[in-house]
């Protein structure tokens, strides 16, 4: 039961995300038709999850909030594993003052809290799904960076490495045929824990009015408008919470899971 719990639910959540997230541009959805006599109503047979404040229905905005969570996150996870992964691997691989400038770096952004300086740089750029991007790429790709200059340094010198280098092998490929492969299962790894960090990010963002706008639909921004009819229409806040709970919750249960699988240490 725990095993179908921990394993299945996840999955299955997961690929419902994706699901409503790449087909929710072909379904028949209407999320800003505005029904005033549906203002508040709580869920019935006309609404599986009832209708907001301005009478529209909670569960076509929520597909259409999964679909705005799901292209912000694998655009930033994207971006900032790829920006991170070559910046880290080529100081570590070059060593001297180029991973001296890559260290400081690092630190100089380590130096300011990720999510306050993702808020400043949204304010900066303004609204939207294009600068939520760049601003949670600007603060995400840090993390990529240091683990893998961590797993370059431990490699580098291995002697399958030094053996590609003494047969005149160039450092692009013995980055990419000797270090990447090495590399693969912790970045992935830790692609996976990001990706429910923007999830959560990009609602917040959306929350506090920096991400997408209106009409366009996110999970946070429903949720910032339903803390004012808590009393009176609970279901505004319960849907896209409870959505945004499950979601972070199964990625973290995956990646918690596929981490174990790739530990070789409890492969073994």
């Amino acid at each position: 039961m725990r095993r179908w719990l921990v394993g299945t639910v996840p999955v299955a959540l997961l690929a419902l995300w994706v699901v409503l997230s790449i087909g929710a541009q072909y379904l028949p959805l209407q999320p800003d038709v505005i029904q005033l006599e549906q203002i508040l109503e709580p869920p019935g047979a006309g609404a599986v999850l009832g209708y907001d404040d301005l009478g529209r229905d909670i569960l076509e905005r929520m597909i259409v909030g999964a679909r705005t969570s799901f292209l912000v996150s694998a655009w930033v996870v994207s971006l900032s594993l790829l920006l991170g992964t070559l910046l880290g691997t080529a100081s570590a691989y070059h060593g001297g003052w180029w991973d001296r400038s890559a260290v400081f770096l690092v630190d100089v952004f380590l130096a300011f809290p990720g999510i306050l300086l993702a808020i400043a740089l949204a304010g900066l750029l303004g609204p939207g799904i294009d600068n939520v991007v760049i601003a949670l790429t600007t603060v995400g790709w840090v993390g990529y960076a240091r683990l893998s200059r961590a797993q370059v340094l431990s490699l580098k010198h291995r002697e399958h490495v030094q053996a590609a280098e003494a047969l005149g092998s160039s450092k692009w490929r013995i980055i990419r045929k000797h270090l990447l492969p090495l590399m693969a299962a912790p970045l992935i790894v830790e692609a996976t824990f990001g990706i429910a960090a923007v999830v959560i990010a990009e609602a917040g963002l959306s929350f506090l009015g920096l991400g997408v706008q209106p009409p366009e639909a996110s999970w946070g921004a429903m949720i910032r408008d339903g803390t004012r009819y808590m009393l009176v229409a609970p279901h505004m806040v319960l849907a896209p919470g409870v959505a945004l709970f499950a979601i972070v919750l199964s990625v973290n249960l995956l990646g918690d899971r596929l981490r174990d699988k790739l530990d070789i240490r409890l492969a073994r």
